[in-house]
């Protein structure tokens, strides 16, 4: 077997920021080889800013629907006898509007992608279509065990009323509207609210081609928005809430708990721990639960974020009989982690994963655009990701055993469990 070795250096380019002459922010980021070219409009609006449900995501999904000038299927044509790809989401806090092309054709691309998000018309059949898809998906996975779980966990640590504990129903697909959509689209999609990525072989041309499209005059209804301040979290009132599924071949096993924000001088620290306890393939809870037991194909642990927020999740499927004996041994691991102080070589294992995960994550020129948009859409530092390895190479054993006494607080879990038990 190979020695292994840590990695000596880490570095993720950073981009090059250029204000255009209405005010938005562009990030280059010339990095490739290929004439290839990915364009990204973040714009900062998500589910935290929707006076509806579903009203920030069919926002953004009807946009590739119609615009004053083409009809879906149009867009649809040219995107695709140009070679070009189109990704249209939404998350808590942001929108995103993701264009790759070849460079040769840019120019015909951006074009389509600048008249999708400056001049939609949210045609009231293709909204009809869409929201039917969406409403079909949404039954199918209102039987999944594992959703159950997973938007139950949410709605018993933040509450019903905030917005992170709210999902929408099926009679949200039904009362969407046309107009719901053109209002939260007067609201928040404009120049002074949308910040540009671009990466890949970035030319002259492109550059140019962008300043023309998005650059030159504001567009939409400008205006400084104001960012709305979250409620805080209800927290949860029981320490067990069972989901009962009849016809369950299995139970989803959801526990969570809040945890240090982003902006926490722990935080980085915690992801370390939290990679010890469950976040990757030999993690504790997957050689116990999973190697040693049996009880499940899989089981992980994560550190979800949110603004303001975040909670460490442990997730999931099992028998309906080997739920308890998964509780159990999860506990016991927690209690593990903060008595008995972890070997070398597993510290070790866990660093260089780490470090490797980084490096894969952000190996080429066009997702390099991912780690600059999670700096942004998070809030974070520029130095994140070099405090994020400092944080990997400095982390001892008895540190982690300080942050698992600090944070891992069994009676401040709360347990999900979905399922035929």
């Amino acid at each position: 077997m190979p020695a292994i070795n840590c990695i000596a250096e880490f570095d993720i380019k950073r981009p090059v920021r250029k204000i255009l002459h209405n005010g938005i922010v562009l990030n280059i980021l010339d990095t490739g080889k290929e004439d290839v070219v990915r364009l990204d409009l973040v714009m900062g609006c998500g589910q935290v800013d929707q006076k509806f449900p579903l009203q920030a995501m069919m926002t953004n999904r009807m946009l590739r629907e119609g615009t004053a000038h083409m009809t879906s299927a149009q867009i649809a044509e040219k995107l695709d006898f140009y070679g070009a790809w189109l990704d249209l989401s939404s998350s808590v806090n942001s929108g995103f509007i993701t264009l790759y092309s070849l460079g040769k054709f840019f120019g015909h691309t951006i074009k389509v992608l600048a008249e999708m998000v400056k001049e939609p018309v949210f045609p009231e059949r293709e909204l009809r279509i869409v929201t039917e898809t969406n409403k079909q998906m949404y039954l199918v996975n209102s039987e999944r065990v594992e959703v159950m779980a997973r938007k139950r966990l949410n709605v018993e640590l933040f509450g019903k009323e905030h917005p992170l504990g709210r999902y929408a129903e099926l009679d949200d697909y039904d009362n969407l509207s046309v107009e719901m959509l053109k209002d939260f689209y007067r609201q928040n999609y404009y120049s002074g609210n949308c910040t540009i990525f671009v990466a890949g072989k970035v030319t002259d041309e492109v550059l140019g081609y962008i300043d023309e499209c998005f650059g030159d005059d504001a567009w939409g209804h400008n205006r400084v928005k104001e960012r709305m301040a979250l409620p805080e979290p209800r927290g949860f009132k029981e320490k067990r809430v069972t989901i009962k599924k009849n016809d369950g071949m299995q139970s989803s096993v959801k526990i969570g708990m809040f945890m240090p924000d982003r902006m926490h001088k722990d935080f980085l620290d915690l992801r370390v721990m939290n990679t010890m306890l469950g976040g990757y393939f030999g993690s504790r809870l997957m050689k116990n639960i999973r190697e040693d037991k049996g009880y499940t194909y899989g089981i992980a642990s994560g550190i979800v974020s949110y603004p303001g927020n975040s909670i460490l999740v442990i997730s999931t499927e099992t028998d309906n009989g080997y739920v308890e004996g998964v509780i159990s041994e999860v506990k016991n691991e927690i209690d593990r982690m903060k008595n008995e102080k972890a070997a070398k070589e597993e510290l070790d294992m866990v660093k260089n994963y780490m470090i490797g995960d980084i490096c894969r994550a952000y190996e080429n020129a066009l997702s390099i655009s991912e780690a600059w948009i999670y700096v942004l859409t998070t809030g974070v530092d520029d130095d994140f990701f070099d405090r994020s390895v400092e944080s990997i190479r400095n982390m001892s054993e008895d540190r982690i055993m300080e942050l698992a006494n600090r944070y891992l607080d069994w009676d401040r879990m709360v347990e999900v469990v979905a399922g035929n038990i």
